[in-house]
């Protein structure tokens, strides 16, 4: 079928041809795993060790400066995802997700520096009415937007239905929805990629 009777696929494949060949790609992804099974590997003796290691009482010095800069971490956190809302950027995102994160963090600590202590309870107030909800609210929006872009790129690729879900969702939306459009012919999709994951290009950069 030509693509000018097959819109979708000719979307599909206009949006795989933005890619990098599959063989970077898998390169990419080979790499990306064994940094985060590395970063595992090293974490966990590590925690280990602190767990029977550590005192249970420590003097900290520059207790002001900890908890200011952290603060002023989370501050700029929060001033940014607002910014990149009033701006409609995507950067909502990553952006929101750190402020989450450093609200759960301040919750922890907040609770757990105080626990057998007489602030205990109003951290744990502070945790439950505040932070931690605050968190859920960052979390959910950056995951609305999340499948609003989703849903946006499976539109214009030209795609019937809905995307699939974020936790099935390959990192580009292209390698998702060339799945559900029809096979391409053989030849063409032999030049495009080919069976041994390579493409033109990467083979003629290759020799």
């Amino acid at each position: 079928m030509s693509e000018q009777h097959d819109p979708a696929h000719a979307a599909v494949r206009r949006a795989k041809a933005l890619l990098p060949d599959r063989s970077t790609l898998r390169r990419h992804h080979r790499s990306a795993v064994v940094q985060f099974a590395l970063c595992v590997f090293v974490l966990v003796p590590w925690t280990v060790y602190l767990a029977f290691s550590l005192p249970h009482r420590f003097e900290a010095r520059y207790w002001p400066m900890v908890w200011v800069g952290f603060d002023i971490m989370l501050l700029v956190s929060l001033a940014a995802a607002g910014v990149a809302v009033l701006l409609r950027r995507q950067a909502l995102i990553p952006l929101s997700f750190v402020a989450a994160t450093l609200l759960v963090c301040d919750a922890w600590f907040d609770v757990s520096l105080n626990v057998g202590g007489d602030d205990v309870w109003e951290s744990v107030a502070s945790a439950v009415l505040v932070e931690l909800p605050l968190a859920c609210l960052l979390v959910l929006r950056a995951r609305r937007v999340l499948k609003i872009s989703a849903r946006l790129a499976w539109q214009r690729l030209g795609l019937a239905g809905e995307p699939p879900a974020l936790y099935k969702m390959p990192l580009f939306v292209a390698l998702a929805a060339s799945s559900t459009a029809q096979p391409e012919p053989k030849g063409t999709q032999d030049a495009s990629f080919p069976p041994d994951g390579h493409s033109p290009a990467g083979r003629e950069g290759s020799r």
